[in-house]
């Protein structure tokens, strides 16, 4: 049997009062007795009746709803900036429709789609793998969708942004594996469009620079999915392992390339961190639980998420055009376990 929602004909109806009078009545009106307020909103609190959200939005041309499209939900670092969208949403009395592009051009182009065409007021945007054109972002933003990127973000379209200090996070992480005596170490990365990619080889690059030690170009290895298709990662890994120069230590750009590497090494019976030394990007809750706990570049993903609504709102309640736009930048957290235990002394191969 198809669910029917209760409207305010069936309450007018039941009562034995006109549509409109049900209707002011339940807004309040100062044309209402307090009698038949009072008559009406019992009766509707009684039978659980919940104004027609669609019919709201085209009366007061807002939907009070907003998008959110990020790469996978599973992923712990955006389930974590969802929560924290949610939380400062909820307080402003906004919903949060949330879609998965699933690192996919295609799917997030449906996404959008089917976002803009739910009347949404806003939308808060981290780019798939696989987007190298904007012109779908940029149609909907001309067109005046308040848009704001958080984490993989659009240099393109000029709206507000919230990343991480994603250079200096690879920075240290890399120092760190330096200074425990790894000498031989490699860096798994996501997509090379992305813009966080870009930004943790930087630092990875600038570290080894620093330091004295030669870039090999073999010890870099792209992952366009970021560890969501595990034969991807265990590709790069089996070339890395195969490499003349063999590293001993790896720095991974994203949780799940982190802890993909993790398990493919145990499956390997390789030794983490005697063999082989692992630092990455993470937000797991459990990877200081993992056998070895693991060293990782923290970000602060529930405050971005909270962040990067705070500065969507706006947008979306501004009378006139907004023309001044920020990024802001959040700082990462090192977290030294043990899966980067001091090493001794190593020649250079």
């Amino acid at each position: 049997m198809k669910f029917e929602a209760v409207t305010i004909k069936d309450i007018a109806k039941a009562l034995g009062l006109s549509t409109s009078t049900v209707s002011r009545a339940l807004r309040d009106s100062y044309e209402i007795s307090p009698e038949t307020k009072k008559l009406v909103l019992d009766y509707a609190e009684k039978i659980n009746y919940q104004p027609n959200p669609i019919a709201l939005s085209l009366k007061e041309r807002k939907s009070h709803s907003i998008g959110v499209i990020v790469g996978e939900i599973a992923n712990n670092f955006f389930s974590q900036i969802i929560n924290g969208i949610e939380s400062v949403a909820k307080e402003e009395g906004y919903n949060v429709i949330i879609s998965q592009s699933h690192e996919s051009f295609d799917k997030e182009s449906s996404n959008l789609q089917y976002l803009t065409s739910r009347s949404i007021d806003g939308l808060l945007v981290s780019v798939s793998a696989e987007t190298l054109n904007f012109n779908n972002l940029k149609a909907i933003h001309d067109k005046g969708m308040p848009i704001v990127f958080f984490d993989r973000i659009v240099d393109e379209i000029e709206t507000h942004k919230v990343i991480v200090d994603n250079f200096t996070g690879a920075y240290n992480a890399t120092s760190h594996l330096i200074e425990m005596g790894y000498s031989n170490i490699a860096h798994i990365c996501n997509a090379s469009i992305l813009s966080i990619a870009k930004e943790r080889l930087a630092g990875y690059l600038s570290a080894l620079k620093d330091h004295g030690m030669e870039n090999d170009e073999s010890l870099i290895k792209y992952c366009k999915h970021g560890g969501m298709i595990a034969q991807e990662l265990e590709d790069a890994l089996k070339e890395l392992l195969k490499n003349k120069r063999k590293p001993d230590a790896i720095f991974a750009s994203s949780d799940k390339l982190t802890t993909g590497c993790l398990r493919i090494l145990k499956k390997k019976k390789i030794s983490v961190p005697n063999d082989i030394g692992l630092i990455g990007f993470s937000n797991g809750d459990l990877t200081d639980l993992l056998d070895p706990p693991l060293s990782v570049v923290r970000q602060p993903a529930f405050e971005m998420g909270q962040l990067a609504i705070r500065m969507l709102l706006p947008l979306i309640e501004s009378k006139y055009p907004v023309t001044s736009f920020e990024t802001k930048v959040l700082s990462t957290e090192l977290i030294i376990r043990n899966s980067t235990k001091h090493q001794p002394e190593r020649v250079l191969k």
